[in-house]
Formats: C-alpha cells, sequence, structure tokens
C-alpha cells in the first residue's frame, strides 16, 4: 500500500474517533467514564415574539353632519391631506334657502327694532315733559326690549342655518392619509354614513397581547414600562422594519377569555412604510444575565419533554427532566426549570446511560484528552495493519 493511502487511512481514523466524543454517543473507554460539568450562569440574550396589528395614532372616520348628495369629491384614496381642508361637499342649495331666509328675518327684525328703538326715545322725551305717564313709557319700553329679544332670536336662527350650510363642506378634522372611498359623486348619504378614514401615519402604533404571567413578571421590576427595552416590528414579508419603537401603554385589564393583556408599542413612520391596518410581530429582546445555559447535545428528547442525567448519590446519574425557554440559538438551551446552580450534568455519551447507572465522572477537558488518546492508538493501529497487508 502506498503512504498516500496510509496517511488517508490515518486521518479517516482519527476523524472517526474525533465524532465519537458528540452528545449521541462515546468512545469505548473500558472504565465507565463519563465527563461531568457543574451547572454555572452565564448572560443569555433570547427574544419574545408575539403578533400584532398596526394602527395610526389618529385614525378618523369621516361622517357628515348633514343629508344630502354628493356633489364633489375632492381628494384621492392615499392623499395626504391637512387639517381644515375639504374633502366631500354635500348639496346644499336647501341649506343655501334656509340661510336666505333666515336672513330676512334678521333684516326684518333689525327693522322693527330700530322702529321699536326710536319709540321708545320719544316715549322718554315726552315722559320727562310730563306729556305722558309711566304707562305710556313702560309700553314703549316693553315694547322696544320684545323688539331686541325677536332681533337675538333671528340672529340665532341665521348663525344656525350658516353653521349647517357650512356641515355641506365636508373638511378633514385632523393631517393624514385618506383611506378607501367606497362612495361616489351622487350617492345619498346621511350622519349614519362613512364617508371615508383619515389616518395619522407620522408615527403608528402596533397592538399586541402579552401573557399575564409575563404582565406581571414586567410589573414586579418596579419601573413598569420603562424597564422594558426598544421593541422591533417584524413585518408581514419577515422582514425588521428599520425603526425601534417603545411601549408606551398597557391595559389595566386582563381579557378573561385569553388570560393576556393588551399593549401598544409606538414606532416612528417617517417614510410612510407602515400602513394602518397592517399587521406583523412585536419582537422583545430580553437579557438575563444570571441564565443557566446548557449544550443541546447533552439533552434528549422524549414526547416533546426534554432531559438530563444529573450526577446523584454515589455517582449514580439521575434521569431528570428539565423546562427550557422557547427561543434558542441551535446550539444551547436557557434552562427555566429543573436544574439549579451547583447541580452536574453529563456532557456526552448520554445515549449509553439509564437512569440510576454508576458512572466514573470526569472533567470535559480529560474526556477530550482520553479521546484524542484513543484516536492516536486507533490511528497506530490501523496504520501497521494496512502495512502488514
Amino acid at each position: 500500500m502506498k503512504k498516500s493511502n496510509l496517511l488517508v487511512l490515518a486521518t479517516s481514523a482519527l476523524l472517526l474517533a474525533s465524532c465519537g466524543g458528540g452528545g449521541g454517543g462515546r468512545p469505548t473507554f473500558g472504565d465507565n467514564e463519563y465527563p461531568v460539568l457543574e451547572v454555572g450562569t452565564s448572560s443569555a440574550s433570547s427574544q419574545a415574539t408575539f403578533p400584532a396589528s398596526i394602527k395610526g395614532v389618529q385614525d378618523v372616520q369621516i361622517s357628515p353632519k348633514v343629508a344630502g348628495f354628493i356633489t364633489q369629491i375632492n381628494v384621492k384614496e392615499g392623499q395626504n391631506v391637512s387639517a381644515g381642508q375639504v374633502l366631500f361637499v354635500i348639496d346644499n342649495a336647501t341649506y343655501q334657502a334656509q340661510v336666505r331666509q333666515m336672513q330676512a328675518a334678521v333684516n326684518t327684525a333689525q327693522a322693527a327694532c330700530n322702529t321699536s328703538k326710536l319709540s321708545y326715545e320719544n316715549s322718554q322725551k315726552l315722559y320727562e315733559n310730563k306729556v305722558i305717564g309711566d304707562f305710556e313709557l313702560q309700553s314703549a319700553t316693553n315694547a322696544y326690549e320684545s323688539a331686541k329679544a325677536q332681533l337675538a332670536q333671528a340672529q340665532a336662527g341665521l348663525a344656525s342655518a350658516k353653521e349647517t350650510l357650512s356641515f355641506c363642506y365636508v373638511k378633514s378634522p385632523a393631517a393624514g392619509v385618506v383611506g378607501t372611498l367606497p362612495l361616489k359623486v351622487g350617492a345619498l348619504v346621511n350622519t349614519a354614513s362613512v364617508l371615508t378614514t383619515v389616518s395619522n401615519i407620522s408615527s403608528m402604533e402596533v397592538y399586541f397581547s402579552m401573557t399575564e404571567k409575563d404582565a406581571l413578571e414586567m410589573s414586579k421590576s418596579g419601573d413598569g414600562l420603562s424597564a422594558l427595552p426598544s421593541v422591533k416590528l417584524q413585518l408581514a414579508d419577515g422582514t425588521i422594519y428599520g425603526h425601534e419603537g417603545k411601549v408606551t401603554k398597557m391595559s389595566g385589564v386582563i381579557d378573561q377569555a385569553t388570560g393576556t393583556v393588551q399593549m401598544i408599542a409606538v414606532f416612528p413612520n417617517p417614510e410612510r412604510l407602515l400602513k394602518s391596518g397592517g399587521s406583523g410581530s412585536i419582537v422583545i429582546p430580553h437579557q438575563n444575565s444570571s441564565a443557566i445555559v446548557i449544550p443541546q447535545a447533552c439533552v434528549s428528547e422524549v414526547q416533546n419533554k426534554k432531559f438530563v442525567y444529573t450526577l446523584g448519590k454515589d455517582n449514580k446519574v439521575v434521569y431528570t427532566e428539565i423546562k427550557v425557554a422557547p427561543q434558542n440559538d441551535g446550539m444551547n438551551y436557557v434552562v427555566t426549570d429543573g436544574l439549579k446552580v451547583g447541580d452536574k450534568y453529563v456532557t456526552n455519551g448520554i445515549t449509553k446511560l439509564s437512569d440510576q447507572m454508576e458512572i466514573v465522572p470526569i472533567t470535559p477537558e480529560r474526556y477530550q484528552q482520553k479521546i484524542q488518546e484513543q484516536a492516536k492508538a486507533m490511528s497506530a493501529g490501523d496504520i501497521v495493519n494496512a502495512m502488514k497487508k
């Protein structure tokens, strides 16, 4: 056999021996030795994801205050409008006639008031010259006061008619973006009709729900909403929105049907990328400086339950169930229950273990050293056997 082939054979034997040190199997040491590691704490970052819906900070439904036919639509869907801008015009011929009618009533009342005023002033002079008595003066005074009251009433009617006429010009109450326009010119509308929606999307409110348990943990921190870090928004296409948001509101009532608390996060929207009515997911990062982190290779899973072998009395292993955080990096688990600082667990060769089996614990460093020693021994034996052939 050529030397090059011998080298390939030796290298392959070394690689096979090294791969045997994973979580699923172990090299055959012959002395029942298994690597054991003591549980400690380390920093771990995770994130929680919550389904969310997106709304403008101000979504205003636009409805007319008077009934009539739409004669003009001055905007288009998606158009930016300013506060006070006229969006729709309602047929106002009837309301203009009412204004003219009330204006005529004001003119009549004004003329009557002027006449009553002259009569009152003349009665005062006559009274001062003792031409008329108290009764005639009081009658003139009453007539003048009545004329002023009628004038005031007519003026109020005119103001009301003008205000009603102004309702025919439907204006935007706030700056924002026009939504859908379900009605067309000529449609008959009333005060119950919804003409469109104007959304202020300079910043967006994202609604999501947090479990009661998570909300309690947050409340116990003492800082409440201020303790929450900045949050991210995952859009419907799976991408992360380019601006971070901040949780600003939390409902004071728990939904008994779902056991959740509604939260609101506010995101800036300078590029107008977010649309009111959209959906996504809120991503809340979490940093734990005292987390228990263990490799996934030392964990076995049976019927959606996770187990590790811990080292018990007399060096006997115990098949122990653990609970882990739902998020992980694909290599490690963050243990939430089942292990505590100071416990010891087997890191490799768990498929050859059984509950209450006695082992000889060694350090992971010693375990790796024995793997290398065995790999070298296997390589040397293979080379000698190959050379004999």
